[in-house]
């Protein structure tokens, strides 16, 4: 079965009463549980109150990340936060009014930078990429999308010798785990990609890094898959979730309610509303991430180019070339900063000097992150039959398609592929074994 490029999502008018599976969330995680899930033969019901990739999905940075198995909270990440945070358009940035909200997240943040919390970290990342890279490939595969991946490999930059020096313990990590990458200077650089400032110093290539064409229209088309075996979509925000005798009563905004035999919470950053509904207190964060998408022509890119010092990275994408990235520790309901988007967009131009800058659209999204850089998936407190998939920060396009195996594992009552343990939901409470 071949997908059209431009996939639509049929949206149910009249839902029915009660669900086998019911999804909440229509992003990458939700879309790709869905046709697993369908796959396997299980029946499932996807709601969302803004439609598939309505939110985050839509406009994040288009790549596979396999090779980011290293935790955001490193000793050289936590050395550069005071000096970040005192750029109110740098990498990082904290609205002062919110600081007292995001303090308790930042402790625990802090924790996870430990030397023994950041191996444990890793290893459990790696675990994670090798099961979402091989099962990304099933899922690109069986749904028919393969003409919507490509693997053109990234590019990431040092603008000094000092910074170059700083980044080799992670690729030291990152070859202990057999991924591929090889350093470049001088003229090699050049060649990596062509139109680069003379500013920089090194780069490193990962040649099997992976792209999607545009991260809604891959989004689309999976849910679209997953349509087309059965799995329906639906338009609504859930307002409540509970356990109901043998299953779970969903209670939706607008009066209707829905009784499910399993539940999957893949709500993003809106999800611990839900889980704390359901006994389960998770510190989730929204890291508010920013970017700016130019016309294609903008520039020719080879591959995508991430900037690590500055936090951003340059994508080329079917529909243009996207500069995005950075982290606004923010929460859901304070306005949008657009000089964020500016900020990057100016820098983008120094690095880039032949960059057209005209015509670009901005775009802010919501990435859902816990302090360990680690999702979370498995069992609520209320029960086995409610699943949680949420919590991946930068890195759910990444592990969408590994998360939905893990999924469908748990709610089909199988073993998972991989120890589940560094993943449980309930890992940050306060007496958790």
């Amino acid at each position: 079965m071949t997908l059209q490029a431009q996939a639509q999502v049929h949206y149910e008018q009249d839902l029915a009463t009660s669900a086998d599976v019911l999804v909440v969330g229509a992003g990458v995680i939700g879309t790709s549980c869905a046709f697993a899930l369908q796959a396997a033969g299980r029946s499932v019901l996807v709601i969302d109150p803004k439609g598939v990739a309505g939110e985050t999905s839509a406009g994040n940075a288009g790549a596979f990340a396999f090779s980011d198995i290293i935790p955001l909270a490193t000793k050289g990440m936590l050395a550069k936060v005071p000096r970040w945070l005192a750029d109110p358009l740098g990498p990082l940035t904290i609205p002062p009014r919110y600081l007292p909200q995001v303090t308790p997240w930042l402790i625990r943040f802090w924790r996870a930078g430990w030397p023994d919390k950041i191996q444990a970290s890793i290893r459990a990342q790696a675990e994670m990429m090798r099961l979402s890279q091989a099962a990304t490939d099933w899922l690109v595969q069986e749904a028919g999308i393969g003409s919507k991946v490509g693997t053109t490999g990234s590019l990431e930059l040092y603008e000094s010798e000092n910074e170059y020096r700083a980044s080799l313990p992670a690729w030291a990590e990152r070859e202990k785990q057999d991924i591929a990458f090889e350093h470049v200077q001088g003229t090699a650089l050049a060649e990596v990609q062509p139109g680069l400032s003379d500013r920089f110093y090194a780069g490193t290539l990962v040649p099997q890094w992976r792209m999607v064409d545009d991260p809604y229209s891959y989004t689309v088309a999976i849910a679209a898959a997953a349509q087309a075996r059965g799995a329906k979509f639906a338009l609504g925000a859930v307002n409540s979730v509970r356990r109901s005798g043998e299953g779970t009563e969903v209670s939706l905004q607008d009066g209707r309610t829905l009784a499910a035999r399993q539940v999957v919470i893949a709500g993003g950053a809106w999800s611990n509303k839900l889980t704390t509904q359901l006994g389960d207190r998770i510190p989730l964060e929204t890291e508010r991430g920013y970017n700016t998408t130019l016309p294609s022509g903008a520039i020719e890119l080879k591959r995508q180019l991430i900037f690590g010092g500055h936090g951003f990275v340059i994508s080329p994408l079917e529909i243009g070339v996207r500069i995005g990235g950075a982290v606004e520790l923010g929460g859901l309901n304070i306005g949008p900063n657009f000089a964020r988007a500016d900020a990057m967009l100016k820098k983008a131009k120094a690095f880039l000097p032949d960059l057209k800058i005209e015509g670009g659209k901005q775009w802010m999204g919501y990435r859902p992150s816990l302090p360990d850089s680690l999702p979370a998936i498995g069992h609520s407190r209320a029960g086995a039959d409610i699943v949680y998939a949420f919590g991946h920060g930068h890195l759910g396009l990444t592990q969408s398609a590994g998360t939905a195996r893990l999924v469908t594992q748990l709610l089909n009552r199988e073993a998972p592929s991989i120890d589940l343990t560094p993943f449980r939901p309930q890992r940050f409470a306060l007496f958790a074994r």
